[in-house]
């Protein structure tokens, strides 16, 4: 029978709360009820820290803490959301808005958009940073799906549920900052990809409009992540 790790006591935002060692900040934030915001992290994905909107602060601590990939320690003074938190994920945001086609108007995924949503919760009214406008390429060859890179925020979800979920790996990032995109396979069309089963997981858990179901209007497309947990937990009983 496996031992469950120990239990670890702490304070997030001045409430003692408790929790195992091998669980992170935001699991315990979550745990109980304490808003963390989050872009890359999904319920049934390994954690990759890439978004960088859950930083929290941890007293005596000189740099800011993902709190998908940090884990509780014994003592820790957790604060989520500070003045200097508040700045720096409107700054991120703002960033992100400004290195992509953000356009919510003529998106098929306005108002079932993740960024659009924490755009709002996290009060950012308008961009200060000018618009990249960078090249980007939209794929229409699939037969059923289209990946809209203008849109692309690469929060990775994409890969790793292609990778640890569908078990085909079609998807990958190709370059670094502005230049970075996501991929099928090495580079190609996405209609001509011969390791995509179309299963569509990856359009499912994209949290913006860059992977979307063909044929979709303004504001029609609707994500459906509830099969995640159910194949990620199926995954891990069989694994042992």
């Amino acid at each position: 029978m496996a031992v469950r790790s120990r239990i670890k006591t702490l304070k997030i935002d001045g409430r003692d709360v408790s929790g195992h060692e091998d669980e992170s900040i935001l699991d315990i934030a979550r745990e109980n009820n304490i808003y963390i915001p989050t872009l890359c992290q999904l319920d049934g994905l390994s954690i990759v820290g890439a978004c960088r909107l859950c930083l929290v602060e941890v007293q005596g601590w000189r740099k800011l803490v993902p709190a998908c990939a940090t884990y509780i320690e014994e003592g820790m003074e957790v604060f989520t959301n500070t003045e200097r938190l508040q700045n720096y994920r409107r700054m991120i945001l703002e960033l992100l808005f400004s290195e992509g086609n953000h356009i919510c108007a003529i998106c098929v995924s306005n108002g079932n958009c993740e960024l659009q949503d924490l755009a709002q919760k996290l009060g950012m009214d308008h961009v200060r940073f000018p618009n990249l406008q960078p090249v980007r390429t939209v794929d229409m060859t699939h037969e059923r799906f289209v990946v809209d890179r203008n849109r692309c925020v690469l929060c990775a979800r994409c890969v790793r549920v292609c990778d640890e979920i569908e078990g085909a790996h079609t998807w990958d990032i190709k370059g670094r900052g502005v230049d970075a995109r996501v991929i099928p396979d090495l580079d190609i069309d996405w209609g001509d990809s011969p390791t995509c089963t179309s299963c569509g997981k990856c359009v499912n858990v994209c949290p913006t409009g860059a992977l979307v179901v063909k044929g979709q209007p303004s504001g029609e497309m609707i994500k459906r992540q509830e099969f995640l947990v159910y194949l990620s937990e199926i995954r891990e009983a069989r694994n042992g």
